[in-house]
């Protein structure tokens, strides 16, 4: 039975979050003092005492959040604990990597800060805005799009589930539309911009000349890029990461690969448990156990341990 880990991507912070478990084990502990050190940012006070308002600025939340991943990742690894697989979420993919050791903590934080940067200085430009569209087949809202200019499917995260992504103007009206159309609800993102899509093309510009000086090592665990929906190798990962910024994140079909390739266990590494929750709309058969809290940590102990 193969084991997946997977991290998540932004949206999903939590106040306080990667505290205990840091606390708790020295080795998660010095994951938010490299991470700190390579960022720029005091990572231990955002993460365990800052209220949410602080982190919810792209350019801190990402690093925020692939620092608390990685501190719950040393932790898992201090039980023996390693994954067949890894796969991440948007900006989860540069954990994903860490976990991989293509990248190592302090590359991987110092990349997802000046990423965060690049798509904060992007949104801002670009004024653009995402919603989720909810009840709807995938099929339908991707017809929607191709008849509105100026909004991109940008996130598929489960059957049922797309976020869209575009102008102000584009995605209202595709909103409107898909109502029409049936879905069950539409939820504008508290986002700053029009992530996944073209409109922040300028972002993946700004970054590309930093992901080419990085040498990615080949992984120790297969990627699953939610790029392509496929496993990639290390000479890839520089122009995929590029790439990720405008295209849309296929979680759904990354995480169908890997049960095609024999997963039948997802463990979530990080705060929150988004990801856990549109695994089990994927596909009912799995398991999915989510770690951000020593709880977490024991039940992925005895979860795989019987895997």
């Amino acid at each position: 039975m193969k084991v997946a880990f997977c991290f998540p991507g932004q949206g999903s912070l939590e106040v306080g979050m990667g505290r205990e478990i840091a606390e708790a084990v020295p080795e998660a502990m010095e994951v938010y003092r490299q991470g700190s050190e390579a960022s720029g940012l005091d990572l231990e006070r955002l993460c365990f005492e800052a209220p949410l308002d602080d982190l919810v600025r792209t350019d801190v939340q990402q690093p925020a959040l692939v620092a608390t991943s990685l501190a719950v990742l040393a932790a898992l690894k201090t039980r023996g604990l390693r994954p067949d697989y890894v796969v991440g979420h948007s900006v989860g993919e540069f954990t994903a990597l860490a976990a991989a050791n293509s990248l190592d903590v302090s590359e991987s934080i110092r990349l997802v800060r000046e990423r965060g940067l690049a798509m904060e200085e992007a949104a801002r430009e670009s004024n653009g805005s995402m919603a989720a569209i909810l009840g709807l087949e995938d099929p339908v809202v991707e017809k929607l799009c191709s008849e509105i200019e100026g909004v991109w499917p940008a996130n598929y995260n489960c059957p049922g589930q797309i976020v869209v992504s575009g102008t102000q103007a584009a995605v209202a009206e595709l909103c409107a539309k898909a109502e029409e159309a049936g879905a069950r609800r539409t939820v504008k993102l508290k986002v700053s911009g029009a992530f996944h899509s073209p409109l922040v093309a300028r972002a993946a510009d700004r970054l590309r000349p930093a992901l080419e000086r990085v040498r990615f090592r080949d992984p120790v665990a297969p990627f699953m890029s939610t790029v392509t929906a496929k496993i990639e190798p290390a000479q890839r990962m520089a122009s995929l990461l590029v790439e990720q910024l405008t295209a849309p994140v296929k979680f759904t079909q990354a995480a169908r690969g890997l049960v095609e390739e024999g997963t039948r266990v997802f463990v979530e590494v990080g705060p929150s448990n988004v990801l856990s929750g549109l695994l089990k709309r994927i596909d009912r058969t799995v398991k999915a156990v989510s770690v951000n809290n020593l709880a977490g940590l024991k039940r992925a102990e005895e979860t795989l341990s019987t895997a």
